[in-house]
């Protein structure tokens, strides 16, 4: 949530930041109802002032025996006053959180206004691979293989769903645990959480009340979705410390969790949508952060080298990308994106995005820190995919595959599967 102090004092810098996204809203249209609404809170404080006033006053006068009628109607009265102060009061509150609530994130400074068609690449690695041969794509190679299943995953689940097996299941068990244990022994909590989630949650990380149509609800209530599977562990790690002050001291924390992701929208028959680039189920290790607002551009570059190291130690061609507004999801004040190459459609594709939502998260989901010295204030939450795997099990057949038809397995993932290459089955 935006902080209506900073619409107060500067409505033309909020303006301008929302434009960034092209989102044009009446500011002035919420000034108006915001001093209303204070206009009115300030009567409701003067009205209960006056209603313990008389109380206090009644309570002396009996103590002395005088009499006490002329009070009760005056306490009556303002008491019918309060009553129809404070339900307006609520009114007005509801009108704000409706202004509110679908508002995105203001993007940061350096963010450049526009969609997609203006996102900086700022860094470039590896060697684009180059080959010797007719390379195959992803979606060749994993039945060749026998890695991923297409057909069976849409028998189960209908489009939209694959089944690992074999080697590509061991594969993807291997990419996970390799992230698990890096982040762990780097100091990040273990987290599994439910994979169901409440309108609460939802409305902490952002997606409630405007993308409530994009996830899978199972019971719907007043608002939205009551009941929800999540679409992404952030949605849940957000929600960890919700409603609650954090003493400075427990700052930074930092969770990793694993989770199958569920989302809405999956691909359909283009090229840069088959095979396991874009499904209703995948799988994701989630990085989480709160921070102290002065340190978490630093957390935010953490997040980003971790997501990076780990596709460099995969040996994979990949680049670094900052989002432009339009493209930065509706919570997040900046996102850069891990992109690595699939040469079979000559493009890159995500396998990380790491952002910092600044305190907008916070403030929906009411997550403060007590500093030592001072009032309470909010925290700052940041989240990176650390990592997706749909997405790089297909760059890493592509990437490392050979003129033989194997694929050659990165050596960090040879714990798990030591004979280091993948190789048809013999049924296949």
């Amino acid at each position: 949530m935006i902080d209506v102090t900073l619409i107060r004092q500067n409505p033309v810098h909020v303006r301008q930041a929302l434009a960034k996204r092209a989102v044009h809203v009446d500011l002035d249209e919420f000034l108006r109802l915001d001093d209303d609404y204070r206009q009115v809170r300030a009567e409701m404080e003067r009205l209960r002032g006056e209603r313990k006033r008389i109380s206090g006053e009644i309570a002396k006068r009996q103590r002395v025996g005088e009499g006490v009628a002329s009070l009760h109607g005056e306490a009556s009265a303002v008491g019918e006053q309060l009553t129809a102060v404070e339900a307006r009061l609520i009114e007005l509150e509801q009108a704000r959180r409706a202004f509110l609530d679908p508002l995105p994130n203001l993007p940061d400074a350096d963010v450049l206004a526009g969609s997609k068609e203006n996102n900086e690449v700022i860094r470039e690695a590896g060697q684009r691979p180059e080959f010797g041969f007719t390379p195959r794509d992803h979606v060749e190679l994993a039945r060749t293989l026998g890695l991923v299943d297409y057909e069976r995953g849409t028998k189960l689940g209908g489009s939209g769903f694959w089944i690992y097996r074999g080697d590509g299941a061991l594969l993807e068990w291997a990419l996970l645990n390799h992230f698990l244990e890096a982040h762990v022994r780097d100091g990040y909590e273990f987290v599994l959480p439910p994979h169901i989630l409440t309108f609460a949650a939802g409305y902490t990380a952002g997606q409630f009340p405007k993308f409530a149509d994009e996830v899978f609800a199972l019971e719907q209530g007043e608002h939205g979705p009551e009941r929800f599977l999540l679409p992404t562990a952030e949605t849940a790690l957000v929600n960890l410390h919700r409603d609650e002050t954090l003493p400075e001291s427990d700052l930074p924390r930092k969770y990793v969790a694993y989770t199958p992701c569920y989302r809405k929208e999956a691909g359909g028959y283009r090229t840069a949508e088959r095979g396991t680039l874009r499904g209703h189920q995948f799988n994701k290790v989630e990085l989480f952060q709160f921070t102290r607002p002065d340190a978490s551009d630093a957390a935010h570059e953490e997040l980003l080298g971790r997501a990076e190291d780990l596709v460099k130690v995969l040996g994979l061609h990949y680049r670094i990308t900052r989002l432009a507004a339009g493209d930065t999801s509706a919570a997040m004040a900046k996102t850069y994106d891990v992109e690595v190459w699939l040469p079979s459609i000559e493009a890159y594709v995500e396998v990380s995005s790491v952002s910092n939502a600044r305190d907008y998260q916070a403030r929906r989901g009411n997550i403060r820190y007590r500093p030592q010295q001072g009032k309470s204030t909010f925290v700052h939450t940041l989240n990176g995919s650390g990592l997706a795997t749909s997405r790089l099990v297909p760059a890493l057949l592509e990437q490392h595959q050979r003129a033989d038809g194997t694929v050659e397995v990165p050596d960090v993932l040879h714990k798990w599967i030591p004979s280091g290459v993948l190789t048809a089955p013999p049924s296949a």
